[in-house]
């Protein structure tokens, strides 16, 4: 057995190190693993030594930021904080303490009306009620039928606006491309617009409300160069259409493909727009909705008598 040694390595230490392997180098999943490993750290003291924290602290900072969370929240967070410390055990070999048992996985209950109906989305996206930024952010990932983590993460220099598209980084790495439509199209200038009349040009697309504050401020590439704004993150996105419509960040990506298996999109044109390789899983994403099945529900009932 390796003896265990970097006493003296300090949390902020170790979570760089660890936020510098090939393993995050995907830019979504750096800044997924990143917010959560931070998050944690500064609750438990950046510069406290790795050794000398406890199975049971790391239990507690877990259950303080996100215990109150949905199941699929806390195991996004609680994953992305035991894959950190479990490569500092076995792969640097240092002291480290271990998620507790008690802080296990919660049961992610699968939601057979997950898909959110068309009109429901449509007076959503058009109440007045709604900030700009959510209601184009809404709008761009119901149209693109993107992965929020994907859309959180562009650019303002990404975008190529008469086109309507922009590049994304896949689970794999790999660049593909989301497109929009005229919905998000009509929103895009508005919230680049600058309040002195220019224009934002490069930096994050959708930034937090409030500039980052010295001990938590990210990386440059997430401040916005014209407002010194950081990029919104996707626990803040998610708290904000939470608010004001019940939802959660994945249904409006999981609507839109619903929709295009409603209108008979074929299977094949639905797996270009999701960007989803095996038709099976594609599958399971175009499950007919209520509205369709109540409308074929229809075929089975007695033909109308005619006079």
């Amino acid at each position: 057995m390796t003896p265990l040694r970097g006493g003296h390595v300090t949390l902020a230490a170790a979570a760089d190190t660890f936020l510098a392997t090939p393993r995050t180098a995907n830019p979504n999943t750096h800044r997924a693993y990143a917010s959560a490993i931070d998050r944690v750290i500064a609750l438990l003291g950046r510069e406290r030594p790795l050794a000398e924290v406890t199975d049971a602290e790391i239990g507690a900072a877990l259950t303080e930021l996100w215990g109150p969370s949905a199941p699929a929240t806390w195991n996004r967070n609680r994953a992305a904080v035991a894959s950190w410390l479990i490569w500092c055990q076995t792969k640097k070999h240092w002291a480290a303490p271990s998620v507790p048992a008690d802080a296990e996985r919660r049961k992610e209950n699968a939601d057979e009306t997950r898909a959110v109906a068309k009109t429901t989305i449509h007076r959503l996206l058009s109440r007045r009620d709604i900030p700009l930024r959510e209601k184009t952010l809404w709008r761009m990932l119901y149209e693109t039928a993107g992965r929020a983590a994907e859309i959180l993460a562009l650019n303002v220099e990404d975008l190529d606006l008469e086109h309507r598209r922009a590049p994304v980084r896949s689970k794999g790495g790999a660049t593909e491309w989301v497109y929009w439509d005229s919905g998000t199209a009509h929103l895009l200038p508005r919230l680049l617009r600058l309040s002195d009349g220019s224009t934002r040009t490069h930096g994050p697309l959708f930034l937090s409300e409030r500039r980052p504050v010295p001990a938590r401020r990210p990386a440059a590439a997430d401040i916005c160069p014209h407002t010194g704004r950081a990029r919104l993150g996707y626990d803040r996105a998610r708290v904000l259409l939470e608010k004001y419509a019940g939802l959660d960040l994945h249904q409006l990506h999981h609507s839109a493909a619903t929709h295009l298996g409603e209108a008979e999109v074929p299977l094949q044109l639905i797996m270009g727009k999701t960007r989803h390789k095996n038709p099976r899983t594609a599958m399971r994403y175009v499950k007919p909705g209520a509205e369709a099945i109540a409308k074929v529900t229809e075929v089975l009932a007695p033909r109308r008598r005619t006079h």
